[in-house]
């Protein structure tokens, strides 16, 4: 099959795009199945969300997640009884608990990444390149 030039624009635009926004919904459903068995979807953005405010509280994580303080607190709890998430006394407030990840939970986000990256260089892979 010949492949178009530098200057050749695809015959179809919106079909590409259409097929580029499969890809993507694609890999994002790959990589919530392949995360880890025991990791829900809301689990797995929780986690990626202490992952990248690290010593987070629980307020801000809900807010993140734009989920209610009841809900962040028993997802916290099912998080910690994985032993996926610690939580730790702020050093400033007593009223308020630090969120970090244990290195079991980093290693659950690098697992995830690790599935996302595999299924993102498998469809680079099937594409064209552009000559």
């Amino acid at each position: 099959m010949p492949r178009p030039g530098p200057a050749s624009a695809p015959e179809d635009p919106a079909a590409a795009l259409g097929a580029a926004a499969e890809l993507l919904a694609l890999l994002q459903a790959r990589g919530q199945d392949g995360a880890s068995a025991a990791v829900s979807p809301s689990q797995l953005r929780a986690l990626l969300a202490v992952e990248g405010a690290e010593g987070i509280n629980l307020r801000a994580l809900g807010a993140v997640l734009g989920s209610s303080p009841p809900s962040v607190t028993r997802l916290c709890d099912r998080l910690e009884a994985m032993g996926l998430l610690t939580r730790s006394p702020h050093p400033s407030s007593r009223r308020e608990v630090e969120l970090r990840l244990t290195p079991r939970g980093r290693a659950v986000v690098g697992e995830h990444r690790a599935i996302r990256a595999r299924a993102v260089s498998a469809v680079l892979a099937r594409m064209a390149p552009e000559a």
